[in-house]
């Protein structure tokens, strides 16, 4: 049957891949398998409840949990009764909390857990109507469970009336309601329809690489938009999702699943780097002599117009050191996906070099969300690039440099918003992006820093601070820096080391390692940085080159409000936070 709606992907699943395991989540330490069968009674009869419970087409359903198959059984329920699904972030304030279950009128809502209930339990209080629907996907006491809507549904079948609505439900219609986590003012509402997500799952498919029985880890959250359209491109090409139990247990869940394709966020992948350079750093004599030469054989990876020399060179490397990387993350990836944010040329190279390829996609919620990626196809990889714009989407770049696009994925627009949305989207149909970038001669994508965050200072000059911390952070020593300097003399940053490598760095020096304050004041790791800094900076003009920087005493994390929920630096929050701080750094 041709899928239309997304919801028209489970007969789909059912017909041409007959899957045991099409949903695996892990309850108790043991991984539940769920079939294309049972995934779609629970998702029927989950239906059926809320149809007993007065839910109709329009009216917007919440949740906010971590991936769980509960999290699909939910969603797919949602949208064959023409209602919207309101996914939000686990790690938001009460504030946006708030702000988005009253902007989007939300009707029900379904929480994962204490934790998360504890986060909303004020605002159920001031909500009453809503009170009365809160459900959970743990049996928690006090509050209703998920369960309870799939036994009303069993015990109310009405097959007949839900194919009926199915019918009256048009790709057009409105699927989800997805709040961006913006880093100034109010969470902002995309609209995206079944034909936005659709047509981006089938420009995307061609280019995932499946055998029979392909597997996938899914860790990034699915109430963002890259993740939950990866998962309908899984449902699409019969490939099983199984769910990380968290950020903690990737590593274990890799080596215990043995994936065949993972998608990712930059950041993951540089963390799982350091690890490798960290063991390498703890061997001795000529086994590390053999590792770091293998890493400079995969320092200098390119796609095509290897030498032979550097082909032996690769074998040598791939056998002796190169495989246990792949081996680290299961043995089986034949591709990673990745995107969120740009990541370092640098890593693409080694992750390429250690047969584990990695293509890298650009996009924004408001696009549903893919506008390029990376592909096997001819000059479909080129390293700092996104690769070209998908089948079907038109890139142009505006006089100003800002990257534009138009095509089908486009939103329908800001919920509640039309002016807002008439400043995204112009009378052409062309959505500004924000994001500043080129197209390459072949056609790539090359995306070069955010419009907003390009500052200019005092002297008059251009500073892109992406660029700048890209190249920064391919120091194993640095977590994370945030360059700024908006009309002031000199660029400046905050950097965060990596406390995990500051510690070895430390033990190697035999130095003793105190806390994380006591040591950014140490005067070797000061003069450690300073070289660090030098370095790097030898890659940039006078104007964009770190001139003055705070090293910071703790990690950047989501809890702590720095980063977003896709691990991206949250520039407005950090300057409010650290403006004093900052600004001595130009006095």
């Amino acid at each position: 049957m041709e899928v239309t709606r997304i919801f028209d992907l489970l007969p789909h699943y059912a017909t041409h891949f007959p899957r045991e395991d099409a949903l695996c989540g892990k309850e108790n330490g043991v991984w539940v398998h769920y079939s294309v069968q049972q995934y779609i009674e629970k998702v029927n009869y989950i239906s059926y409840g809320l149809m007993q419970l007065g839910i109709k087409k329009g009216d917007r359903l919440a949740s906010i949990s971590n991936n769980r198959p509960e999290w699909n059984f939910l969603d797919m329920a949602i949208l064959q009764l023409g209602a919207v699904h309101v996914p939000i972030y686990p790690t938001i304030s009460e504030n946006d909390y708030k702000y988005i279950l009253n902007h989007a009128e939300v009707k029900m809502v379904f929480v994962s857990g204490w934790e998360l209930l504890r986060k909303i339990e004020n605002i159920i209080s001031e909500t009453p109507a809503l009170a009365e629907n809160v459900y959970t996907f743990r049996n928690l006491r006090g509050y209703k469970h998920l369960n309870e809507i799939i036994s009303l549904g069993m015990a109310n079948p009405s097959q007949q009336y839900l194919s009926e609505i199915k019918e009256r439900i048009s790709p057009d219609d409105l699927a989800t309601l997805i709040y961006t986590s913006g880093t100034t003012g109010n969470p902002k509402g995309v609209m995206l329809t079944h034909s936005n997500l659709l047509n981006n799952v089938k420009a995307v498919t061609p280019i995932v690489p499946i055998k029979p029985n392909s597997k996938v880890l899914s860790y990034l959250p699915l109430c963002h938009i890259y993740e939950r359209m990866m998962c309908y491109v899984w449902h699409y090409l019969g490939i099983s999702i199984y769910y990380a139990e968290s950020i903690a247990t990737i590593a274990d869940n890799l080596k215990e699943v043995k994936p065949d394709i993972f998608t990712s966020v930059p950041r993951l992948l540089e963390k799982f780097y350091d690890k490798i350079l960290a063991v390498g750093r703890k061997q001795k004599g000529v086994k590390k002599k053999i590792f770091f030469w293998a890493d400079s054989i995969a320092n200098k990876y390119e796609i095509e117009n290897r030498t032979n020399w550097y082909q032996i060179k690769l074998k040598i490397a791939r056998k002796l050191v190169l495989r246990k990387w792949k081996d680290a993350l299961g043995g089986e990836l034949n591709v990673v996906v990745s995107g969120g944010a740009s990541i370092q040329p640098k890593l693409c190279r080694i992750f390429w070099a250690a047969e584990i390829p990695v293509l890298e996609g650009y996009g924004l919620t408001e696009t549903s969300p893919v506008v390029g990626v990376s592909n096997f196809f001819k000059n479909g990889v080129k390293f700092g690039t996104v690769g070209p714009a998908l089948p079907g989407i038109e890139v142009k770049i505006s006089e100003d440099g800002e990257i534009l696009t138009r095509g089908k994925c486009v939103m329908k627009g800001y919920y509640k918003a039309p002016e807002l949305t008439k400043e995204a989207i112009d009378t052409e149909g062309w959505f500004h992006t924000g994001d500043l970038g080129q197209i390459e001669p072949e056609g790539q994508i090359k995306i070069t820093g955010r419009k907003k965050e390009m500052f200019k200072t005092a002297f008059g000059k251009y500073v892109v601070p992406t660029l700048i911390e890209n190249k920064f952070n391919e120091e194993p020593l640095i977590d994370n820096i945030m360059v700024f300097g908006e009309n002031k003399q000199y660029a400046a940053a905050l950097i965060v080391p990596n406390f995990a490598d500051l510690r070895s760095w430390c033990a190697s020096k035999e130095i003793p390692y105190t806390t994380n304050e006591e040591m950014i004041k140490h005067p070797a790791v000061i003069a450690k940085f300073q070289k660090i800094v030098h370095h790097y900076n030898k890659f940039f003009g006078d104007t964009e080159q770190v001139k003055r920087y705070i090293l910071m005493d703790y990690e950047w994390s989501i809890q702590t409000g720095e980063l977003t929920p896709t691990l991206k630096i949250k520039r407005n929050f950090i300057s409010q936070k650290f403006g004093d701080r900052m600004e001595k750094l130009f006095s």
